[in-house]
């Protein structure tokens, strides 16, 4: 059984009233850079390593944003985009990626992505797409309980 399907109902947070978001995978050298950018805008920031605690994440957090790898081995990128469609309203998705083109860049968008990073990150370009993803969700209520997706 899928475990985004296992967990119900979903357990709510202190932290609710917030913006989140959920950085997947292993990110090195980015990832003190991630988490400030994310703090100075005012986002609580979660991290996962892989599909099982990104699920888990997602079911028990109320999350507005996943940051994942396009090449993640047990989680590639067109997986999280099916996996987080089946949340109501589903997360958006910022795919990182060392090798995007313009192909992928356009797929990835065609596709769903809300955005797409190229790693090695650059200051100017998170944050940039964090105010991106702030102003999605500013006429949003941040306070919704996530459901999931019928049919």
């Amino acid at each position: 059984m899928d475990l985004l399907r296992q967990v119900w109902p979903m357990k709510k947070t202190t932290s609710e009233d917030s913006l989140s978001a959920l950085l997947v995978g292993i990110y090195e050298s980015d990832r003190l850079l991630v988490h400030e950018v994310f703090e100075r805008a005012g986002w609580r920031l979660v991290e996962a390593w892989d599909r099982v605690s990104g699920l888990r994440c997602l079911m028990h957090n109320r999350i507005h944003v996943v940051i994942a790898g396009k090449d993640l081995p047990n989680w590639p990128w067109k997986k999280v985009l099916d996996d987080l469609h089946l949340l109501a309203p589903p997360p958006q998705l910022i795919v990182t990626a060392t090798n995007a083109d313009d192909y992928f860049w356009a797929e990835a968008l065609n596709i769903g992505a809300f955005d797409v990073l190229h790693q090695p990150f650059h200051r100017e370009e998170v944050e940039r797409a964090v105010a991106a993803a702030r102003r999605r969700f500013d006429h949003v209520s941040v306070g919704r309980p996530r459901t999931l997706a019928m049919g």
